[in-house]
């Protein structure tokens, strides 16, 4: 069997009717190489039916086509596509002739070819995506995701899910491997073949081996079950992500046998409210982040560095765990949360049969939604970063005794697939009893003389609106005898409660449900220095996943800052473009915000130093559930000497002293107004600003920011130097505004352009921005706060050229090396420095 990419050579274009295709009045297609995204390149308009769920882009049907030579010699083979997301509402056409359909934008599926092409010709592969009104954030369109083509011989392993490997019993001594092998017979003769197994330790040494002989009639799937044994094995956990490889050979088909290579973990999950979740015997707390499919001025293609790049960003800011919200993950990214050592909270579903958006998956649920989780599953079966899947998001059924056997089904199909990992679901309570409520608020908004809030909030924004409005609002919700009745059965199908924004819920269900296990799925960042307590505290509360981890695009404007002036709808109005609730932004900066999470989760001693911009000093503001102050770490700013600014210092000290060019300032205490913060009003005065963590009056620590001086220089660094040519390759240049000191200069920005010449192209040049009007497919972009990242798609094999220019400072050029795809070569780290440096011309 081979496997190869099929991703080169596409075309797309915007569907049309086969009528206009006979009268020539379609566009013809424009080249892509997959993955791709056909949206994020169109036009934003501020009355745009998505509106500001869907960032203002357009919707739109769309068509891709590509040609695949089919020799003679394939009569006998079987031929598949693998295609890993379409979104959405996938048609497959071979030649014309339908094939398959998909209407979950995010499920992995197969499309087998066979009976369908012309042998020793041309091929065409049409494949039809659409997207409108069918999600509450921006999903993008196409496909966005890789496909392969799969050859093998009539008798052979499934391309989904064909190995599944468990590891049931571990000690210090060996561990037990089964190894499952499916073998599918789609021929004519019965044949009988032997399936060897060979597991392969991170070294890549062999560690055991085990043949079994199987014989398959015609139409026919046998399974192969073999029992392997791991001497003195390496566990896979956070801190040590050690991965194993089965190597799986179906022989005596053909001449040349069929090879499969599975990677794998060997770990234990044990799960109780003693000791909450443990990974090989240690406990482990979840400090969790929330993120949607999107990769910021990508859009929703889905490459394999930026899945990477964000799982390596994502735990360098403190995060131990993921949650998919609200689809399955890629394979790109299970890789990657494998390797890294990224804990996995995987999901199928934003809504079951009822719907949330006029056109969404709720249509195709009750056909599909068994086909869909069976993909997940297998998707998801050998990685070892997966410890939990979510059966749903806010699903109102939860609430309904009736409707909410939903859930049993899902949680007992999960179960059936995988009995190894635990179930949980992102329940609401507010959302689960949603009617009984919204009956209960406008029974008290007539009662009262004026409107409350609450209804106020309703109103304007929904249901998101309501959840925000209020502090006590959610917490008086979730504890509430309504949503506890509501949700009882929902709850009882689980093996670990799902609470969104239900943290007031976990003192109480450890003392009322002494056996159950709760995890807050969905958190306002604003509350994680109250909800990180409660976490440490309770040892059957297993974790924060906050809400969000990485910015995205839709959901305008939720966690903006609302000043005194401008609109306080719940949505941010056009232009505005991401969520802004995240600790990092969709091009990877972390903000403030996610300095204060990590020194909440004890993995900060230094103090962080968060300015307010000047620009808005002595502004009225209120901050929602999900908003943090516009805060940013810097001391360079375009103002006079004198003028007031107010700072925020992060700490887990006693106090903060500060000092300004040698002199103490200020001394504020750590607490005083919020956990781990001390907040100072100083005049600026341009120099050195130091915050000096004392504990019992003694220093601990101390962080520095130094004013930047009035020329600027471009500081261009790239992710890594050489890369092999494969698909899902890119590099990523950060792009910076600092003085000759390296100090960065975030109060003049400007615009950049980026040219690449040689061995690669400009894929995206964007920045973290939230509100604006500029494309990411343009190759001059204004920076933010000093910073744009620009990203690189190697096209073959040699030299890359990054040229990056801006006003009032020198050009700037970095070089990169592609390698011819070599898979069993070592990486030669000396082809170029491992870090770039910055030429200027």
């Amino acid at each position: 069997m081979s496997r190869s990419p099929l991703n080169a050579n596409w075309t797309y274009r915007p569907k049309t009717s086969i009528f206009a295709d006979a009268h020539g009045q379609s566009s013809p297609g424009v080249p892509v190489h997959l993955p791709h995204d056909a949206i994020i390149s169109l036009e934003r308009h501020a009355d745009a039916p998505s509106g500001a769920a869907g960032a203002f882009f357009p919707g739109g049907a769309f068509e891709y086509r590509t040609t695949l030579d089919v020799p003679l010699d394939w009569q006998d083979k079987h031929v598949a596509l693998e295609f890993e997301g379409v979104y959405r509402d996938a048609m497959i056409y071979v030649n014309g002739a339908f094939v398959a359909q998909r209407p979950n934008g995010y499920a992995a599926f197969i499309v087998s070819l066979d009976g369908y092409l012309e042998h020793g010709a041309e091929n065409t592969i049409r494949v039809d995506a659409r997207t409108h009104a069918d999600s509450r954030w921006y999903t993008g369109a196409g496909i966005y995701r890789e496909v392969h083509l799969w050859v093998s011989e009539r008798v052979h392993i499934p391309e989904q899910g064909g190995v599944q490997i468990t590891t049931p019993d571990i000690d210090e001594e060996r561990a037990v491997v089964n190894v499952v092998t499916r073998v599918s017979n789609t021929g004519i003769a019965t044949r009988t073949a032997t399936i060897t197994t060979e597991i392969l330790d991170p070294q890549g040494r062999v560690v055991g081996v085990e043949t079994s002989p199987v014989t398959t009639l015609p139409q026919t799937e046998a399974t192969v079950r073999q029992r392997l044994y791991v001497a003195a094995p390496e566990r896979w956990s956070v801190d040590h992500p050690a991965l194993y490889t089965a190597r799986t050979t179906l022989d005596g088909i053909s001449e040349m046998p069929e090879t499969r290579n599975t990677t794998f973990g060997i770990r234990t999950l044990q799960l109780d409210p003693a000791h909450g979740l443990r990974i090989n015997g240690e406990p482990v707390k979840l400090r969790g982040a929330c993120i949607h499919h999107d990769n910021g001025i990508l859009g929703a293609a889905t490459y394999a560095d930026a899945e990477e790049r964000r799982v390596i960003l994502l735990k360098a800011a403190g995060f131990n765990a993921i949650r998919n919200s609200h689809n399955p993950m890629s394979v790109a990214m299970l890789d990657a949360c494998d390797r890294h050592g990224v804990l996995v909270m995987d999901e199928t579903f934003d809504m079951w049969a009822e719907s949330k958006s006029p056109f969404d998956y709720s249509l195709s649920f009750p056909e599909w939604w068994e086909r869909d989780v069976e993909a997940m599953v297998a998707t998801d079966f050998n990685h070892p970063s997966v410890i939990i899947y979510s059966i749903g998001n806010e699903i109102p059924e939860t609430g309904n005794a009736i409707a909410s056997q939903w859930g049993r089904r899902l949680a007992e199909k999960v179960r059936e697939l995988d009995d190894s990992r635990y179930v949980t679901n992102g329940i609401n309570g507010f959302v689960s009893a949603l009617s009984e409520i919204s009956e209960m608020i406008e029974a008290a908004t007539e009662d009262a003389a004026e409107p409350s809030e609450t209804a106020e909030a309703e109103a304007d924004g929904g249901v998101n609106a309501l959840m925000g409005s209020t502090e006590d609002f959610m917490d008086w919700v979730a504890t509430s005898p309504l949503v506890t009745a509501a949700t009882a059965e929902s709850f009882a199908v689980l093996d670990i409660v799902g609470l969104n924004y239900g943290d007031a819920r976990y003192e109480m269900d450890g003392r009322e449900h002494p056996n159950r296990l709760v995890i807050g799925t969905e958190t306002f960042p604003s509350r994680i220095d109250r909800n990180w307590k409660l976490v440490t505290e309770n040892p059957h509360v297993l974790g924060d996943f906050t809400w969000s981890g990485w910015d995205y695009l839709g959901e305008v404007g939720v966690g903006r800052v609302k000043y005194e002036g401008e609109p306080d709808a719940f949505d941010g109005e056009f232009p505005w473009l991401t969520s802004w609730s995240a600790d990092l932004d969709i091009t990877g900066h972390r903000r403030p915000m996610s300095y204060y999470r990590e020194t909440v989760f004890g993995l900060r001693s230094e103090p962080y130093i968060a300015v307010r911009r000047p620009s808005n000093h002595g502004r009225a503001f209120t901050l929602g559930q999900w908003s943090w102050t516009d805060a940013v770490s810097s001391w360079s700013w375009n103002i006079e000497d004198g003028f007031p600014m107010s700072l925020e210092v992060y700490s887990d000290a006693d106090e903060i002293r500060l000092e300004l060019n040698g002199r103490t300032v200020a001394t504020e205490h750590v607490g005083a107004h919020r956990a781990f913060v001390a907040d100072f009003e100083i005049p600026f005065e341009s120099g050195t600003l130091e915050a000096i963590a004392l504990r019992d009056g003694e220093e601990v620590s101390r962080s520095i920011l130094e004013s930047a001086a009035d020329e600027a220089l471009l500081d261009v660094r790239l992710d890594k130097t050489t890369a092999e040519l494969r698909d899902g390759t890119l590099f990523f240049a950060e792009i910076e505004l600092r003085d000759a000191g390296g100090n960065l200069i975030n109060d003049a920005d400007r615009p950049a352009t980026v040219t690449v010449t040689g061995a690669g192209s400009l894929t995206a040049l964007g920045s973290g921005r939230p509100r604006t009007i500029e494309r990411f497919d343009q190759n001059t972009h204004g920076t933010y706060d000093g910073r744009v990242l620009a990203v690189i798609r190697p096209d073959r094999a040699g030299a890359i050229e990054v040229t990056v220019s801006a006003e009032g400072t020198p050009d700037v050029v970095v070089l990169a090396m592609v390698r011819e795809h070599a898979p069993s070569s070592v990486s030669d780290p000396n082809l170029l420095p491992t870090s770039s440096e910055s030429i200027p011309v």
